[in-house]
């Protein structure tokens, strides 16, 4: 008889992102006429910028050529676009990574879910609250928790972030092995300073703890002293994994490819205390598990740090934070309170009167025919807040915020 892994039953009947799909789709087969606008799910609205189409062709091209067709590449990724990765992104920072430090992957979520995978069943991982369900879930399904009690796992450390503490997380009151930390923040759309972070470097190096840092979009910070990456602290390379993604920078949600920093000087030590690089760890789980993203959307991503690729993708991601810029101002005028959309393409809200997150989603999507995410679904410190963001295309946008003033009778 088969088993099931009953970690898995610990959570909740469905993903956000699958309850809020159910939600939608049943108000549109009972209102077909209709017209919804969609602020939830960030994925991307622009097409890919003509530099990353121009160099997906020119691959299509050589795959059809014996001479250069190319079957299983390497796991890690291409060292072309390993290369392109550290002298676009991390060099300019004055922060200097070997090739093989550098991960290529098919996604953001797949890392940061994958990644629990090397360390210890028995650590004691910490998030903040809100935060994204996939650094959660994950280590619930691995039986890193307990069960899920008044929406809270056991053998969490949660690290609660509101309005109250500016949603800065205090560091933790108990012991804490593995730290998520997502900077520029999903859902709540904040960052932290450089001093501030740097906080969390000096209790990750004192305790032997290791910080999993997701900045997915760093490339949507405006504001100075807002680190792009964790390796911009003294002392990161020794205590921090990085992810970071072309996914929303590049307008690859369905493109797929994104990359992991695992520095060769980040260790963890075995029960008895051998100390091990956990870059070696990932590099076997990568090529054990892993076959590679494919030579074609490699060389798209490399084109996105080419002249043009670079100008046209600003273009874009200016294009989305106009479109933050519009909802934060829009939601501040009909007072609402408000947060980000300064710093990411998310702009996080306070709930009208109180409201319960899941009834407003519902009154916003049956009164104004706008979809959000509740808070709450991002954890408990997210109950009364609610998340929009900025990738649907500007008409959408401006339409979106003017019913939500009027049709709410919030103004």
């Amino acid at each position: 008889m088969a088993f099931v892994n009953e970690d898995y039953l610990k959570l909740p009947g469905s993903y956000l992102f699958a309850e809020i799909a159910r939600r939608v789709a049943s108000f549109k087969d009972a209102n077909p006429e209709a017209n919804i606008i969609r602020l939830g799910i960030g994925d991307v609205t622009k097409p890919l910028v003509p530099a990353v189409v121009d160099a997906m062709h020119k691959a299509v091209d050589e795959m059809a050529s014996v001479e250069t067709f190319r079957g299983y590449g390497p796991e890690q990724g291409y060292d072309f676009l390993r290369k392109a990765v550290i002298e676009n992104d991390y060099a300019p920072l004055g922060v200097s990574l070997d090739e093989d430090e550098v991960f290529i992957s098919d996604g953001a979520k797949s890392d940061v879910a994958n990644i629990q995978e090397i360390f210890g069943k028995d650590n004691i991982v910490a998030i903040t609250d809100p935060v994204y369900p996939v650094y959660l879930d994950t280590n619930v399904m691995a039986g890193r928790t307990g069960k899920l009690e008044d929406g809270r796992f056991g053998g969490i450390v949660y690290l609660p972030c509101n309005a109250e503490n500016g949603f800065v997380p205090s560091l933790p009151a108990s012991k804490a092995d593995m730290i998520y930390l997502c900077l520029p923040n999903n859902p709540t759309g904040t960052t932290l300073t450089k001093s501030e972070l740097k906080k969390w470097v000096d209790y990750a190096r004192e305790t032997g703890a290791i910080i999993l840092f997701d900045s997915a979009y760093e490339a949507y910070i405006t504001e100075p002293d807002i680190p792009h990456s964790i390796y911009e602290v003294e002392g990161a390379k020794e205590c921090a994994i990085e992810f970071r993604s072309f996914s929303k920078t590049a307008g690859f949600t369905g493109t797929r490819c994104a990359y992991t920093v695992v520095p060769k000087t980040v260790m963890a030590r075995t029960k008895s205390g051998e100390s091990h690089p956990l870059n070696k760890l990932w590099n076997r789980r990568q090529t054990t598990k892993f076959n590679g993203v494919p030579y074609v959307v490699q060389k798209a991503a490399e084109a996105v740090y080419s002249i043009e690729g670079r100008k046209q993708i600003k273009e874009i991601i200016d294009y989305y934070m106009t479109n933050a810029k519009i909802i934060r101002d829009g939601l501040v005028e009909a007072g609402i309170e408000v947060y980000g959309g300064i710093n990411a393409p998310y702009i996080w809200l306070k709930t009208p009167n109180n409201m319960d997150s899941w009834e407003f989603f519902d009154k916003l999507l049956n009164e104004a025919n706008v979809v959000g995410t509740p808070g709450s679904g991002f954890g408990p410190s997210g109950a009364g807040y609610f998340r929009l963001t900025a990738f649907a295309n500007r008409g959408n946008t401006i339409e979106a915020i003017a019913r939500i003033k009027t049709r709410l009778n919030l103004v």
